[in-house]
């Protein structure tokens, strides 16, 4: 028995359209030749016909048919541009043979423009062309940290002509500049190239002309492989680059995420590169401010460019000073350090120590080009420094909320940096987690005990089972580890619950912990549950700022290696009580002074909000309560001639040695003022007004 026909087997009949659409979609298909035999039947069956009717409802044209043949061929001809020239048959051909020539080749030049512009228009959206530019900044790599370092070089960039930024990522040109352009805004004086391509290219790295560059910043990666893609880009640079002359290399900053990779990291970037450590400088920020609550605030506010930044200057003429005498050189800039000619890095060295002429002044100042000597001495009241030694900090109970391979290193920092008797409080969940954890505590030599306990910090009744508001200071860790995925909530999203249930425990207490927290993502930290000023400390973007200032100077790698090191100086939140009389307006050349006498490096002071008891202000002038604004009554760098009144819960910001190191010995004439300096009255009468 026959088989059912096509149609019956297909069941209902393709509707028109679809089988004309298919039948075209085949005649494209079968090549160029085809659809040229097919467009020039389409173009005759069209025109032909309606040269005809123009011929035939022309009321003055021939009336003969041959006459009106012949006129359906002259409009034909002109129709299609073959001229429709008429005469022997031999003198048509030739004619229509010439017009087809012409034809072709007007045809084929235009195709190879449009053709040519088409792919040009398509390699500039791939962003593949070379970049012809010098004395720019290179970002290699797409990652979180492209938003803030652009927007820091942007700020930088502002007083500086002709300044360019060159971005290598892997996705699309335009999209990387609508995303940049979403996050940051305005970009200024800074014009914005973005080229698309693999960062571990050499070819393509090229693109961006890294060896004319100031510098390069090669972007980290997530992902267990995130540290191996920044060592393949920096191998990838080094081809790039490789035959230019030393002082020609760019110069380059980079960030691993797990110390291991660090080495291999360096010697890929070479002599002229310096790459960071994230995990190691996080959980260091994160101890030291748990330690000191406030200390993220004044981090933060040295690595942006929005105010007083760190800045190396030439000695110029005050080459041959005493670090002591340095330290009032300046009415509006702070001195930190010396950086020698032979590239050591002395931060709050003795004060007998010697500027050379090749040596450069470490200083903390508006921009690069405002540190300038004050030319007259600054008035100094020596009857309101404290001559009493500080007293001895008491015992605290510390709590930790939660995991992560940083974890270790934070109790390490603690342990050296807690007063005596302090003891630490563990809270984790997770079976890996709890190993880590109770393998941490248990290892020997701790100042500081260590209890574990298993909890989940998320539960509201667990954690006021845990009566956090008990403890003199908590941090908050998300979860990032490779468990993290088997917890219901892990990383900025536990930790945004956590400080939920801590502020209503904070709230019907009636009172405040000190709690420091950490965050992967800095836009989660506006969605905190937190008291203004509170610490957070967001990795990627405190790494992001430290690279960016690197890369506008280089010489600032090794004074941030020197300030966030385990051991050395480092800024601290001190007692004001502790340096100067409190309660009435004293200058803050002063206040200098005091930390002078001390070993200390005085650059700063951080006074209680509006309202809090003991809370104290600066006296007169415009900068009266400008500390209680946006920068939570932190004060960085003020005019050495303005008086400030402090209460006995203010705080001076210094750079003085870590609990770790041992203290410098203050010279013999450090208990009196620098022979230079002339006091002003006991009285206090010497504490000026703000300039």
């Amino acid at each position: 028995m026959p088989g059912p026909k096509p149609a019956a087997r297909a069941g209902r009949r393709a509707p028109t359209w679809a089988r004309t659409r298919y039948w075209f979609d085949t005649m494209v298909a079968r090549g160029t030749a085809v659809l040229i035999g097919w467009l020039v039947l389409m173009c005759l069956a069209i025109v032909v016909p309606a040269s005809a009717a123009l011929v035939w409802a022309d009321d003055h044209g021939p009336t003969t048919l041959s006459g009106r043949a012949l006129a359906v061929w002259v409009s034909v001809g002109q129709t299609l541009k073959l001229g429709g020239a008429v005469g022997s048959p031999l003198y048509v051909f030739l004619s229509v043979v010439l017009a087809l020539v012409a034809l072709l080749f007007v045809s084929t030049l235009v195709s190879l423009i449009t053709t040519g512009l088409n792919d040009k228009v398509l390699a500039l959206r791939r962003g593949r062309s070379t970049v012809l530019e010098s004395g720019h900044t290179v970002l290699l790599g797409w990652s979180d940290q492209v938003f803030p370092i652009v927007s820091e070089l942007v700020t930088a960039n502002a007083n500086r002509r002709r300044a360019a930024l060159a971005v290598l990522g892997p996705k699309d040109k335009a999209e990387m500049e609508d995303e940049i352009a979403a996050a940051v805004g305005r970009l200024g004086r800074t014009r914005l190239i973005c080229r698309s391509g693999t960062t571990t290219d050499p070819a393509l790295v090229s693109l961006v002309a890294p060896g004319t560059a100031r510098a390069v910043l090669v972007l980290t990666h997530d992902g267990e492989e995130g540290d191996a893609h920044v060592v393949k880009t920096l191998l990838a640079l080094e081809a790039a680059v490789r035959g230019l002359a030393g002082p020609a290399r760019p110069g380059v900053v980079a960030a691993v995420r797990d110390g291991r990779h660090k080495r291999a990291a360096d010697l890929a970037a070479g002599p002229h590169g310096h790459v960071l450590n994230i995990e190691d400088i996080t959980a260091r920020l994160i101890a030291r401010t748990s330690c000191e609550p406030g200390l993220s605030l004044v981090y933060r506010a040295l690595l942006d460019f929005d105010g007083d930044e760190i800045y190396t200057v030439p000695a110029g003429p005050l080459a041959g000073s005493t670090f002591g005498d340095l330290l009032f050189a300046y009415a509006d800039s702070s001195v930190i350090g010396l950086l020698r000619a032979d590239g050591r890095v002395e931060l709050n060295p003795p004060w007998t120590s010697v500027l050379g002429a090749e040596d450069r002044i470490v200083v903390i100042t508006e921009d690069d080009d405002t540190a300038v000597p004050a030319g007259v001495p600054l008035p100094v009241d020596g009857g309101a420094v404290v001559t009493a030694p500080p007293s001895r900090p008491a015992p605290e109970r510390f709590l930790l909320l939660g995991w992560n391979p940083r974890a270790p290193r934070i109790i390490e920092q603690l342990d050296a940096g807690v007063p005596d008797g302090s003891v630490l409080l563990v809270m984790a969940e997770g079976e890996d987690h709890l190993k880590d954890a109770e393998r941490c505590a248990r290892l020997p030599g701790r100042r500081m005990p260590v209890t574990v306990l298993e909890g989940d910090v998320t539960d509201p009744d667990v954690l006021a089972g845990l009566d956090p508001l008990g403890f003199d200071r908590a941090v908050v860790l998300g979860y990032d580890g490779p468990q993290a995925g088997g917890l219901p909530l892990a990383g900025d999203d536990r930790t945004l619950v956590t400080l939920l249930h801590l502020r209503a425990l904070e709230q019907a207490a009636g009172r405040e912990l000190a709690v420091v927290t950490e965050m992967a993502d800095d836009r989660n930290r506006l969605l905190a549950p937190a008291r203004e000023g509170a610490d957070f400390i967001v990795g990627s973007r405190l790494i992001s700022l430290l690279m960016t200032q690197i890369a506008e100077d280089a010489d600032l790698g090794a004074v941030f290696d020197c300030l966030l090191a385990s051991t050395g100086d480092t800024f601290h939140l001190r007692p004001a009580a502790d340096y100067v009389v409190t309660g009435r307006p004293v200058g803050y050349a002063t206040v200098v002074e005091a930390g002078r006498r001390r070993g200390h490096c005085v650059i700063g002071y951080r006074l209680q909000p509006d309202g809090v008891e003991g809370g104290g202000g600066v006296e007169g002038g415009e900068g009266a309560g400008g500390p209680q604004g946006a920068a939570h009554g932190l004060r960085i760098n003020p005019d050495k001639r303005e008086a400030v009144r402090f209460g006995p819960q203010d705080a001076v910001l210094v750079l003085a040695p870590g609990p770790a190191s041992p203290a410098a010995p203050a010279p013999a004439a450090a208990a009196a003022p620098s022979p230079r300096l002339p006091l002003a009255p006991e009285s206090g009468a010497g504490a000026r007004e703000p300039a």
